[in-house]
Formats: structure tokens, C-alpha cells, sequence
């Protein structure tokens, strides 16, 4: 496999491009405020971490509820390692104790303060994007929907993301062990997904939205914060 230290940087790379339009915050508002019954307002953070937490690019990642910025109830560590292909294998870490570094993706200081031993890594859990001009299906807009929602872009340069293949990535839920199927469409604008928890034995679906995935768009961007490779 290669590795994050061993690729470029150029602005054309597809792996420099990936690295861009994902550092940055996001915000399902304009699906919120659609259809409040079914979503609640939701912001989503990707920032670049300090130079030297791994070889290459790394991002901590925060999701929270828009009323309650500082208390997130999902936070990420993720190692982005580019492939001969042009694809990027992302490795997906927990946090021994997340909530000492609640807010890292507003604060400097609590960003520079998590240290590379504090991180687990979530096994069988990556994801893996892949560069394509055709939007999935998941992501794209049911019939009458707003066409000003996230994911009315049609076809163009976007990265898929699955979660790495095999069903092994496995979250206790509801008293059940299920495995997470994960599904990413990101643009330079936008980032939809859709996270689905599936018994390991009946395969029936045990938690995330029967509803559709939640839409994203970009309020802010980190990328002059990535730092250049080697």
C-alpha cells in the first residue's frame, strides 16, 4: 500500500482535490428546515490536524446537533492514505476519551492538544473513496424534493466512499450486534451520506435513517490548513 508521505500535493491530484473538499464544516439546514419532522439540523466538521500526528494527511471529525455545538456525539480521528489507483484509503481511529477534545474542530488550542497515543483505531471500519463522474443512486434527490437540497448536482467529479468491504465493522445497538454500511457522496460543496446498522445473523436493518440520507453542504472551508506533503 502506498502512503500519504509518498504522494504529492499537486493541485490537479486527486488525492490533493479529495483532501480539499473534505476539510471543512457542513450543514444539513436547508434539509432541516424541508422536512423538520424527520431531520434535525446537524452540523458536520472535518479539520486538518497538526503536521506530524501522522505521515501525511489526517483529519479529526465532529457531528452536532446545531443547538449544542460543543457537546458532539460523534468525533473521529481519520488517516488519509492515497492509493496507486486513485482512490484513498481513509483509516478511521476512536478517541480513549473523546469529550476532553469536544470542540477541537473550533478551537485551536483543544485541536493541538490531542495526542497521537489518545487514538484507537476502529478495525474492519474504513472507508475507501473512489473518484467518478456518475452521482450514486442513495444520493440522488427522490421525486418532488427540492431541487435546492445537496445532491441535485447530477453527474460530475465527485468522490464515493463505502465502507471497507466484508461486514465486519461491528456496533453494538438496541442489545444487537450489527454492521455498519456507510455510504459517502462528497463534492466541492457538498458531502451526503447515509449510515445503516444491519444484524450480523438476520441482516434486518437495526438503526440509521429508513428515510434517506442526510444532505450536507459546505459553510466552511479548512483547506488552506492542510499542510504539503513531502
Amino acid at each position: 500500500m502506498q502512503t500519504a508521505s509518498d504522494s504529492t500535493t499537486d493541485q490537479n491530484s486527486s488525492f490533493a482535490t479529495l483532501c480539499r473538499w473534505m476539510a471543512g464544516e457542513f450543514s444539513n439546514q436547508g434539509q432541516a428546515m424541508a422536512e423538520p419532522a424527520n431531520y434535525a439540523h446537524i452540523r458536520v466538521a472535518f479539520r486538518p490536524l497538526p503536521a506530524g500526528f501522522f505521515p501525511g494527511v489526517g483529519f479529526y471529525s465532529e457531528q452536532a446537533y446545531d443547538y449544542d455545538l460543543w457537546s458532539p456525539y460523534r468525533q473521529g480521528i481519520h488517516h488519509l492514505v492515497e492509493q496507486p489507483d486513485g482512490s484513498v484509503y481513509i483509516e478511521n481511529y476512536a478517541l480513549k476519551e473523546p469529550m476532553l477534545y469536544a470542540g477541537a474542530s473550533r478551537e485551536d488550542s483543544i485541536l493541538a492538544s490531542i495526542p497521537s497515543d489518545g487514538i484507537e483505531r476502529r478495525c474492519n471500519c474504513s472507508m475507501l473513496f473512489t473518484p467518478t463522474d456518475v452521482q450514486p443512486d442513495f444520493s440522488r434527490l427522490p421525486e418532488g424534493a427540492s431541487p435546492d437540497l445537496p445532491g441535485a448536482e447530477g453527474d460530475g467529479l465527485r468522490y464515493v466512499g463505502q465502507v471497507e468491504p466484508g461486514d465486519n465493522c461491528l456496533i453494538p445497538r438496541e442489545g444487537r450486534i450489527t454492521y455498519l454500511v456507510s455510504e459517502v457522496d462528497l463534492t466541492d460543496k457538498t458531502w451526503v451520506s447515509r449510515d445503516r446498522g444491519f444484524d450480523v445473523e438476520t441482516h434486518e436493518h437495526i438503526w440509521g435513517s429508513a428515510l434517506g440520507p442526510l444532505r450536507f453542504e459546505k459553510i466552511r472551508s479548512f483547506a488552506e490548513e492542510l499542510q504539503p506533503l513531502d
